[in-house]
């Protein structure tokens, strides 16, 4: 993900909508503090736990990608992420459709396994 810092120091002379979600986004490093840092203050210690795992994860899944397009969409969705822990909006969220129907096979079946895991962890808070 080297070039994104790249990237969005670049001037953009034609405004768009990919151009102005790019000049708003945060660089990787300080974006990526910003979404451990917010795990820390809003949620619980479970949630947290499997939080960090998966940003940790899909982090390091994501380091070498070179395609300008990938990089501005993935640190858009991690902003938007991080401003709904930081607003409290996360608790009642429901994942847009648009957004899932543009998902591929492996992203659908890892959301899966997400879900999979958090009601597990779920389930164990009642239990004990």
């Amino acid at each position: 993900m080297r070039p994104a810092v790249r990237l969005l120091s670049t001037h953009v002379t034609q405004p768009t909508i990919l151009a102005k979600n790019a000049l708003a986004l945060l660089p990787p490093i300080p974006l990526y503090r910003r979404i451990l840092r917010a795990h820390r203050r809003h949620l619980p210690p479970e949630a947290r736990a499997l939080g960090d795992h998966y940003v940790r994860d899909e982090w390091r899944r994501h380091k070498d990608v070179e395609n300008p397009l990938h990089i501005i969409a993935f640190l858009t969705e991690w902003q938007l992420y991080a401003q709904h822990l930081e607003g409290d909006t996360w608790r009642d969220a429901k994942l847009d459709k648009a957004k899932l129907e543009k998902m591929s096979d492996d992203q659908i079946g890892q959301l899966y396994e997400l879900m999979r895991k958090a009601k597990d962890t779920g389930e164990g808070d009642g239990e004990s």
